[in-house]
């Protein structure tokens, strides 16, 4: 067996009186979930836009120079997740945030394991706002998948679960685990990325895990309003749940979610699954080469 524990957080946006209350917000939500004897962390999407507070209300408020100050941080937040993992000994992906690369700017989320920094994912499309609004480039490296001494974890970062080829792409090259980073500001948004993370893992046989960011920060614009509930999902086939829901926290409600699954499991369901989704994927593009269009023929009168 291959046991493994999870925590995925619904993680709420504060507004933050210096750099020390942030480490202690942090440190205090590592230490819960290492309580709960948590083996990986799951932060959302965009939980590093709360450092835009330090920058005070008019940069808070402001989307541009809020970019600019979350990314000023950006290498001080680094450090702090690395060195909580190493000492809880843990993995974590840190909440994303934006990066600042010369011209341009990325949303980017790293994974930090017991020995340190692994490596990170840039989102790899672009929701409207981050297009239109917000000027948040692509990534151009494409997708990473980690090799660690949990399994081989690949990170989709909120609207990317929500195209197959993404997913398909990194378990075909071996991820058992999709951690699903998500930041919605409707009820319709968070279900949109729900059925993505829980439709990777069905058409994939794997487990998705969804964290997400809840409640409201009026204080800055971009998220300033938050809905969802961190779960994680799996098949609903042999040695998973019936419904495909492993765990589920309240909707708006923060906290952990915590469950332990059994990787060997994804290994069973793609060899010996009730239906082989993952294997049988190659057949689609045959019976897709050729649709026929049949036409009713009208009752004559």
């Amino acid at each position: 067996m291959r046991r493994i524990t999870i925590a995925s957080a619904a993680y709420p946006l504060d507004w933050l009186a210096d750099w020390a209350a942030y480490e202690a917000k942090i440190r205090a939500w590592v230490q819960s979930a290492a309580l709960k004897q948590a083996d990986l962390l799951v932060f959302p999407e965009y939980g590093a836009m709360e450092l835009a507070s330090l920058g005070g209300a008019e940069v808070a408020a402001d989307l541009e120079r809020a970019v600019a100050e979350v990314a000023r941080h950006h290498d001080a937040m680094e450090r702090l997740f690395e060195g909580l993992a190493i000492e809880f000994g843990l993995y974590i992906l840190a909440p994303s945030g934006p990066v600042v690369e010369g011209m341009v700017r990325r949303n980017r989320a790293a994974l930090f394991g017991p020995s340190g920094r692994i490596g990170h994912q840039d989102k790899a499309i672009m929701t409207r706002f981050e297009r239109e609004d917000w000027f948040i480039d692509a990534g151009v490296e494409g997708l990473r998948l980690f090799d660690t001494g949990l399994g081989r974890i690949a990170v989709l970062i909120c609207y990317d679960s929500e195209f197959p080829l993404l997913a398909r792409a990194v378990c075909e090259a071996g991820a058992e685990l999709l951690l699903v980073p998500s930041c919605t500001d409707t009820r319709a948004g968070y279900h949109r990325v729900r059925t993505g993370a829980q439709a990777r893992a069905l058409e994939n046989q794997c487990v998705s895990v969804q964290s997400v960011i809840v409640g409201q920060a009026a204080w800055c614009p971009a998220v300033d309003e938050n809905h969802g509930a961190a779960a994680l999902y799996a098949p609903a086939d042999v040695n998973w749940c019936d419904t495909g829901v492993i765990a589920e926290g309240g909707y708006d409600e923060p906290g952990w979610v915590t469950a332990t699954v059994d990787l060997e499991a994804v290994v069973k369901a793609r060899t010996d699954g009730e239906v082989l989704t993952f294997r049988h994927w190659s057949e689609q593009p045959m019976q897709a080469a050729h649709v026929h269009l049949v036409m009713e023929n009208p009752r004559k009168a």
